[in-house]
C-alpha cells in the first residue's frame, strides 16, 4: 500500500497524482491523514519522520508496523528471501549450455535481476512524500487499477503463496529424509517414519508456530538464521562434492544425436528458465524496503542499496561455486526431477561413503532454512489477508483474530501442498509466469514512473530488457508445457 505523508496540515487536502496515475487512482489506493500540528504528538511507531505522520492503516498491518529496520534487517531479509533451493538446480541448466554459455547467460541474469532490483527501490520513494510498500501497489500505479492487477496479481500470489507451499513440500519431505538418515540401518533405532502427509503437517505447525511474530521487521532474526543457513548448506554441498571422487561414467554434454531440433531447443529454453528461476524474491523487495525509517531528509534508498549490494556479493558466492563446483562434480548426472539438484545428486552418489553426522546437518540445514524464508514470503500473504479486515472494520486486528488468520493459511497452505505434491515439478511451467516480475515489470515501471526522453539511452534499454523479459517468458513458458506434454508429469494428487 502506498502511504502519504503531509507536513502539519489540520485539513484534509487533496492527494497529488503520480505522472502516470489516472484520476481515481489516489481515491483507490491512498489516504491522507488528518495530522497533528505539534510534531512532538507524532507516536506513531512505523514512522521516524520528523513532524511527519503516516496513513494509520500502514501501522496497523505486517509489513509496515514496524519502520525500525536497518541496513543489515534488510540484507537478512535478502539474503534468506533471495536464494533457495532453486539454485541447486543450476548445473542443470550447465549440462545443456555447456560451460562457456552457462556461465555468461549465469552472469547477464545476475547483472539483469540486480538492475530491476535497484529500479525497483528506486521507485519505492519515486514521488515525494510517498511510499509504495508493496509491489502489487507500484504495479497499480504504473499502469493502472485494471492493467496493473491483470499483470501483476497472479505472479505475485504464485510467488508469495507458491513459494510457502513447495517450502512445505521440500520441509516435510527433508524430515522425511532426517529421520531415515538417522534411523536406518541402525540396530538401536525401531521408530517408525511418519507418512509424507504427516511429515508435511509437522513442518506446517513448526512454520506457523514461529510465524505467530507480528510482523516483517520482528522476523529479522529468524531471516538472519535463514541467511546463515543457506549459506552453510550451499557451501557444505559444493565444497564435498568437488573433494570427493567424480561418477567414472560422468559426461559434460548432453548427446544431441537422438534429439529433434524442436527437443534441442527446448532443453535449451528450459535451461534459460532454471537460471531464471534462481533468482527469486522481487515480490518482496519493496515490502523490506518498506520496514527502514524514511524522512524528507535522509530516504530509505541509500541503506536499502547498501543492504542490497551486500547480500547479493554473499548470494554470488554461492550461486556461481554451486552452478560451476556441481557441474564440475556430477556432469549431466544431476537430476532435474526432485527440485532438490545438486542434493539429491550428492545424497545419491555419495551419501552412502558419507558419515551419517555430516547428511544430517545438511538435512537440518535445509530444514531451518525453509522454515526461516517461510516467515519471509508468508508475511506478505498475512498482510494482504489482514488489508481486508482493517479496511472493513477500520481498526488494526485484534491479536486473536491476526492468529486465525495465520492458522487459517497455514491450515489452507499444507492442504494445497497435500493436494498438489507435485508441484515442484510445474515450477518452470507456471513459475515462468512470475519472471516478469523479474525481468520485465521494473523496466516497465520505471518508464511509467519516470518518463525519462522517449528513445533515449534510458528509454532505450529499459523498453528492450522489458520486451525481452516478455519475449522470454512466453518461450520458456512454452518450452515447459511441451516438455511435459512429451514427458509427461505424475499427479499424484492426494499422494505426496
Amino acid at each position: 500500500m502506498a502511504d502519504m505523508v503531509e507536513p502539519n496540515y489540520r485539513k484534509v487536502m487533496p492527494l497529488p497524482t503520480s505522472p502516470s496515475n489516472t484520476k481515481t487512482l489516489g481515491e483507490l489506493m491512498q489516504v491522507i491523514t488528518i495530522i497533528d500540528s505539534d510534531p512532538s504528538k507524532d507516536v506513531t511507531t512505523s514512522a521516524s519522520l520528523q513532524g511527519y505522520q503516516h496513513n494509520p492503516q500502514e501501522a496497523w498491518l505486517p509489513i509496515t508496523e514496524s519502520r525500525n529496520g536497518n541496513t543489515f534487517f534488510a540484507a537478512f531479509h535478502l539474503l534468506c528471501s533471495g536464494i533457495g533451493l532453486q539454485a541447486l538446480l543450476l548445473p542443470v541448466a550447465f549440462a545443456t549450455l555447456g560451460w562457456a554459455w552457462g556461465i555468461i547467460c549465469l552472469s547477464l541474469a545476475f547483472a539483469w535481476q540486480l538492475y530491476t532490483i535497484f529500479i525497483l527501490i528506486r521507485l519505492h520513494e519515486s514521488v515525494p512524500g510517498i511510499r509504495y510498500s508493496r509491489y502489487m501497489h507500484l504495479a497499480i500505479v504504473s499502469f493502472g487499477p485494471k492493467l496493473g492487477k491483470l499483470l501483476a496479481l497472479f505472479p505475485v500470489l504464485y510467488s508469495s503463496g507458491g513459494t510457502c507451499i513447495i517450502l512445505i513440500i521440500t520441509g516435510g519431505r527433508t524430515l522425511d529424509l532426517i529421520f531415515k538418515t538417522l534411523c536406518d540401518r541402525d540396530a538401536m533405532c525401531h521408530a517408525k517414519s511418519l507418512t509424507n502427509t504427516e511429515w508435511f503437517l509437522v513442518f506446517t505447525c513448526l512454520a506457523i508456530l514461529i510465524a505467530q511474530l507480528p510482523n516483517l521487521n520482528s522476523v529479522a532474526w529468524v531471516s538472519l538464521i535463514g541467511a546463515i543457513t543457506v549459506v552453510l548448506y550451499s557451501t557444505l554441498i559444493w565444497s564435498l562434492s568437488i573433494t570427493k571422487d567424480r561418477p567414472i561414467d560422468i559426461s559434460y554434454s548432453q548427446s544431441d544425436k537422438l534429439k529433434s531440433n524442436m527437443e534441442i531447443f527446448s532443453d535449451v529454453l528450459n535451461a534459460l528458465g532454471i537460471i531464471a528461476l534462481a533468482f527469486k524474491g522481487h515480490n518482496v523487495i519493496l515490502e523490506i524496503q518498506g520496514t527502514l525509517p524514511s524522512s524528507p531528509k535522509q530516504t530509505s534508498y541509500k541503506p536499502m542499496c547498501t543492504g542490497v549490494t551486500i547480500s547479493y556479493i554473499v548470494i554470488a558466492m554461492c550461486q556461481y561455486p554451486l552452478a560451476i563446483g556441481g557441474f564440475w562434480a556430477y556432469g549431466n548426472k544431476v537430476p532435474y526431477r526432485g527440485g532438490q539438484g545438486l542434493l539429491t545428486a550428492f545424497s545419491q552418489i555419495h551419501g552412502p561413503n558419507t558419515s551419517k553426522l555430516i547428511m544430517t546437518s545438511i538435512y537440518l540445514l535445509v530444514l531451518v532454512n525453509c522454515l526461516c524464508t517461510f516467515q519471509v514470503y508468508t508475511m506478505v500473504v498475512f498482510d494482504n489477508l489482514e488489508v481486508r479486515y482493517t479496511s472493513k472494520k477500520n481498526r488494526p486486528c485484534p491479536r486473536w483474530v491476526r492468529t486465525c488468520l495465520r492458522i487459517f493459511y497455514g491450515g489452507l497452505a499444507f492442504f494445497l501442498s497435500v493436494t498438489f505434491p507435485f508441484l515442484g515439478s510445474l515450477a518452470p511451467l507456471v513459475g515462468g509466469a512470475t519472471l516478469p516480475l523479474t525481468f520485465a515489470y521494473p523496466c516497465f515501471m520505471w518508464i511509467a514512473m519516470r518518463k525519462p526522453r522517449p528513445n533515449g539511452l534510458v528509454w532505450f534499454i529499459n523498453m528492450g530488457l522489458g520486451c525481452f523479459g516478455i519475449v522470454l517468458t512466453v518461450l520458456i513458458v512454452i518450452a515447459a508445457a511441451w516438455t511435459l506434454a512429451d514427458k509427461g508429469l505424475k499427479a499424484n494428487f492426494y499422494k505426496p
